[in-house]
């Protein structure tokens, strides 16, 4: 799969294809024009609960990749958005930006490499 993970604050490139924005809040400071995102797929982050539980706090990320897989693979809607991406993916390059200042320490990591995991079972 033709898949990429890029902070929401980076330039906008026409090399990432369909640009999917993956989490529940609009980043701050962007505008929707700046983003240049095809979709926005809110749905796809974290529950409200888990992201405030982890609150981006390295010490907790083990756990939050559990329950946040855990997540993905029992919601249905969640299910239904990985299929989306994994369709947009088949027809071109998809990026999935986030706004997760930590590189290493985010959902957007845990999100990619499940993606690849899902589709490589199915």
């Amino acid at each position: 799969m033709n898949i990429e993970l890029k902070r929401v604050y980076e330039q906008p490139l026409p090399e990432d294809g369909l640009r999917i924005l993956i989490d529940r809040l609009w980043p701050r400071g962007v505008s929707k024009q700046g983003a240049a995102v095809g979709i926005w797929m809110k749905n796809l982050a974290p529950s409200p609960e888990l992201r405030k539980w982890f609150c981006h706090q390295p010490e907790l990320f083990e756990e939050f990749q559990l329950l946040y897989i855990k997540e993905l693979e029992t919601d249905p809607v969640k299910l239904e958005l990985a299929e989306q991406i994994h369709k947009a993916a088949e027809a071109g390059k998809v990026t999935l930006v986030y706004a997760a200042k930590d590189p290493q320490y985010n959902h957007a990591n845990v999100l990619s490499k499940w993606l690849s995991s899902f589709w490589d079972e199915n």
